[in-house]
Formats: C-alpha cells, sequence, structure tokens
C-alpha cells in the first residue's frame, strides 16, 4: 500500500522498480538490486520482500534485476545485463524522481559478485553518473582458494556447503561436475598465480579470531588439463577479488556484510581488507550468529 511496483524493461533487461507513493519534496535516493542464487535460481518473485522492504524503510526508490538464469544463458550473460540495467538507471533516474548522484548498488551472494564486478568496470567511466556506494551482502568474490578458514570450518553447513558452492558454480558455467575435486584441492591454480595472488588470498590476511581451528592444506598436484577447462573462474567478472588496485582504488564507498557461519565469510574478510588498503571507506557489519 506504500510503493508503487511497476516491471519494466530497462535496454531489454527485466526489472521491477519500487517507488514510494508518498510525495517527496527533494528527488530521492535510489538503489539496484542485483538478487543471489548462484547465477542458476532465484529471481525478481524470490527477493520481492526484501525489496520493498528497502524502499520502505529507506524510503528509496528500488529497482530488482530479473537478469536471465544459466545455463540457458550463458555465463556472462549475469553480470552483462546487471551492467546494462545498471547504466540505463543511472542515465534515467530523474524519470523515476531519483537523484542520479545518490544511487547505490547491492546484492547477495552472487549477486553480490554481480554488485562488486558492476562497480569495477563503472569505476573509470566519466559519461555517467558515478555510484554513491555498493552494499555487498556475503557475496562470493574469488574461485582460486576453496581452502580458507571459514571454508574448512563451514564445509558441511546447511544450504551452502564447501561441495555445493563448487558444483553450483561448475553447474554455472556448463561445466562437468567431475572438476569439483580437483578445484577444490586447488589443483586448478599454476603455482605462478597462486605466487602472484597470495598478497590479496592468504589466510594470513584473515584475522586470528576468524581461524580457530584453521589446518594448512597439503600441497597439491597443478593440473593444466583443469586449468584450461575452467579459465572463466580467474577472470575478475567472475572473481572480482583478482581486480588490480589501479581498479579497486577507484570504488564507492562500501558496506559488507559478512556471516559467521557461511563457507563464503573470508570472501568478504579479504575484500574488506583490500579495499581499506586502497583507501575506500568500508563499514563492517559481521553476523556472529548468520547463515548463508
Amino acid at each position: 500500500s506504500q510503493l508503487f511496483i511497476k516491471d519494466l524493461l530497462f535496454d531489454g533487461v527485466s526489472v521491477r522498480i519500487y517507488l514510494p507513493k508518498e510525495p517527496s519534496a527533494a528527488k530521492r535516493r535510489g538503489a539496484i538490486f542485483f538478487h543471489g542464487g548462484c547465477g542458476i535460481f532465484g529471481s525478481i518473485r524470490s527477493h520481492e520482500r526484501i525489496c520493498r522492504y528497502i524502499a520502505r524503510k529507506s524510503d528509496s526508490v528500488v529497482v530488482s534485476v530479473g537478469y536471465r538464469l544459466s545455463p540457458e544463458h550463458k555465463y556472462p550473460a549475469q553480470t552483462l545485463e546487471c551492467l546494462t540495467a545498471t547504466v540505463h538507471f543511472l542515465q534515467t533516474a530523474d524519470t523515476y524522481g531519483v537523484d542520479p548522484t545518490r544511487i547505490i548498488v547491492c546484492g547477495d551472494s552472487a549477486g553480490g559478485a554481480y554488485a562488486t564486478s558492476v562497480c569495477q568496470e563503472l569505476g573509470l567511466r566519466t559519461d555517467i553518473p558515478k555510484i554513491r556506494a555498493q552494499v555487498l551482502i556475503y557475496p562470493f568474490l574469488q574461485a582460486l582458494n576453496f581452502n580458507l578458514p571459514s571454508h574448512q570450518k563451514n564445509a558441511s553447513m546447511a544450504l551452502l556447503s564447501l561441495d555445493r558452492t563448487v558444483h553450483s558454480i561448475l553447474k554455472y558455467l556448463n561445466k562437468d561436475c567431475s572438476l569439483k575435486e580437483p578445484i577444490l584441492a586447488g589443483s586448478h591454480v599454476p603455482e605462478s598465480m597462486n605466487l602472484k595472488y597470495r598478497k590479496w588470498i592468504n589466510p594470513d590476511l584473515i584475522p586470528e579470531v576468524f581461524k580457530l581451528g584453521y589446518k594448512p592444506p597439503l600441497p597439491t598436484t597443478f593440473l593444466p588439463q583443469v586449468h584450461e577447462e575452467v579459465k572463466e573462474l580467474f577472470e575478475t567478472r567472475f572473481s572480482p577479488l583478482l581486480a588490480e588496485d589501479a581498479v579497486v582504488c577507484h570504488l564507492p564507498d562500501t558496506c559488507i556484510v559478512t556471516c559467521e557461519h557461511d563457507v563464503l565469510r573470508d570472501d568478504g574478510l579479504l575484500y574488506k581488507k583490500r579495499l581499506e588498503d586502497n583507501s575506500v571507506r568500508v563499514t563492517w557489519h559481521h553476523m556472529e550468529k548468520g547463515f548463508h
């Protein structure tokens, strides 16, 4: 009763927009929301309640993006459709009574990865308004290392186990699920790549309080054929944590939400450190009793 709700197309991408009915003296803030679901499930409908809640509680205009799902629509269609919808909203914000300088992007899980990727891709664009902030709710951010403390601690956690995480990644990329075990072991990453990215993806960068019971994994054998089969995992669109500092330093203010009982917890912790190291303002909320 407090919102106008419309289904629209933003440059061919399905969106649902939530506009507060109460007149506003000034232009409102805007929020673009990307739902989670590993890129293979979830929808505008599955995240209807949270988008209504955000619109009501923050008196903002919320755009929920209904990007098309894999495997029918192959990666990176999902990221590209999120990008297209975001650019369209930034360019047409006035139409919806929104201040284009006060638009944030937000997403949960895979949606957090899309929000991160969109911000990285638009960071240096000068032809459109800057994204004001990004809100990342337990985001998926890297596929190099599945042996971080949170992976070990929460490997058998309900809903999103470690096994299911990698299985979903392979389904998303339309790959053979027999690749799951070598990826879990880290055999998909050459030593040169491990050395390059250890400055950003490394258990030593996780605060000690989150490493109770952690055991460094045994050395593993690199399997070139597995690496060749899953090269998408090393693209910054898929693993935004691998973006160079020259990209990260241009990112907007960031809010990161992590959950203790979540295999992806350490992705958020590592990205928080990267952002802070590049002088990006970060607000961090950790849910000690939270699950993915």
